[in-house]
């Protein structure tokens, strides 16, 4: 009888602590039925959408000034998209177009229509903390990456996922490892560590202001910080977004390009 009350009394106290944890990290329960590389496919998707049409800003802070460029910008898939700057004066018309494998840069002022190369995807994206794969992104965390999934951590009060992504053998990518932070409740992309191929972190990027935009919820500011350049980073935010609108792989042309407004 002793025996039977202590066994029952052990069995309550192993639920309740079973309990807590998947309270505590609501996603914990999903561990094992949702793949690392299937999180990390859903928060991009819903970032992205299957198609968008948008209007950003991009605001880059130094320790002694400050500059802001506003966008368009257009995508279909991860093979298309098109980004169109609207002010400053100076860059006004300048466009950026990727489609598939190949880069281009417009630029009216003399009308020059300039390939990137593969070799300038780690570049300055007009002067920000921002890397052209960055915003144009040509490589994809999907394809060129294994995911691992590394545990649950607390960011900014939301349980996430921690997953690590490491570069495929031969893959077309600049860094050498990228740790994410998502939401275990919305998939929501709330942090990302970039690393070079040493293991040296090299940028952390933080999201924040979750707010309805168009069919969703999704954080609408993105603050890219240099470690190691203290003062330095760059605010990125979503102005207004469509999502899922009709386009079609045309748009993103190379005559497109000197048309589109």
């Amino acid at each position: 009888m002793k025996f039977t009350i202590v066994f029952k009394h052990s069995l309550f106290v192993i639920l309740i602590a079973v309990l807590f944890c998947l309270l505590t990290f609501p996603g914990l329960a999903q561990k094992d039925s949702v793949t690392a590389k299937e999180i990390v496919r859903i928060a991009d998707e819903k970032m992205r959408g299957l198609s968008s049409q948008g209007e950003y800003s991009m605001t880059i802070v130094r320790p002694t000034w400050s500059r802001t460029v506003i966008m368009k910008s257009w995508s279909k898939g991860t093979e298309y998209s098109m980004i169109y700057i609207t002010s400053p004066a100076r860059e006004k018309g300048q466009v950026f177009l990727k489609r598939e494998k190949d880069m281009w840069n417009w630029v009216p002022s003399i009308e020059r229509l300039i390939k990137i190369p593969p070799s300038m995807m780690m570049q300055s994206w007009m002067g920000s903390d921002f890397t052209n794969d960055d915003l144009l992104k040509e490589s994809s965390i999907l394809k060129d990456y294994s995911h691992e999934l590394s545990g649950l951590e607390d960011i900014r009060g939301y349980a996430c996922y921690k997953i690590s992504m490491y570069p495929k053998e031969e893959a077309p990518v600049v860094w050498g490892k990228l740790v994410m932070w998502i939401s275990t409740k919305d998939y929501h992309r709330l942090k990302t560590e970039y690393y070079d191929e040493d293991s040296y972190l090299i940028n952390v990027e933080n999201l924040f202001d979750i707010r309805k935009m168009d069919d969703r919820e999704i954080p609408t500011r993105m603050e890219m910080v240099p470690v190691d350049k203290e003062g330095n980073k760059t605010i990125f935010e979503f102005r207004n977004v469509k999502f899922n609108i009709d386009i079609k792989e045309s748009f993103f042309s190379q005559q497109n390009m000197k048309r589109v407004r």
